[in-house]
């Protein structure tokens, strides 16, 4: 993937945690693990309409960071761990490529 591809991913990405309730919606998923929750259970979690739950998780899906699966009549959303990884990695790939970081900064302060 080249850097631009890379930029505009992160954005989309960033973008779609840019919301409190999709923030909120997004670590509970993660807090869950692998198994992650059904909807229902994400419902009452954050106590919010399902027609809103399902906007704001089309917007995670949409974005790469949230997954579904049906198991039975049961919707299972996860998060995507991979996808959350590399958006981690990516933020942090050029730390301090240009200068000092603080934290070395810190630490030779002390």
């Amino acid at each position: 993937m080249n850097i631009s591809m890379k930029l505009e991913l992160a954005a989309s990405q960033l973008e779609s945690l840019g919301n409190p309730t999709r923030l909120r919606l997004y670590r509970a998923l993660v807090r869950a693990g692998v198994d992650g929750l059904p909807v229902g259970g994400l419902q009452q979690k954050l106590n919010i309409p399902a027609s809103t739950l399902s906007h704001h998780c089309r917007k995670l899906i949409d974005a790469g960071l949230v997954t579904q699966e049906r198991n039975g009549t049961t919707l299972i959303c996860r998060a995507n761990y991979k996808a959350m990884s590399s958006l981690i990695g990516y933020l942090a790939d050029e730390c301090c490529a240009d200068g000092a970081c603080e934290e070395r900064r810190e630490t030779a302060e002390a």
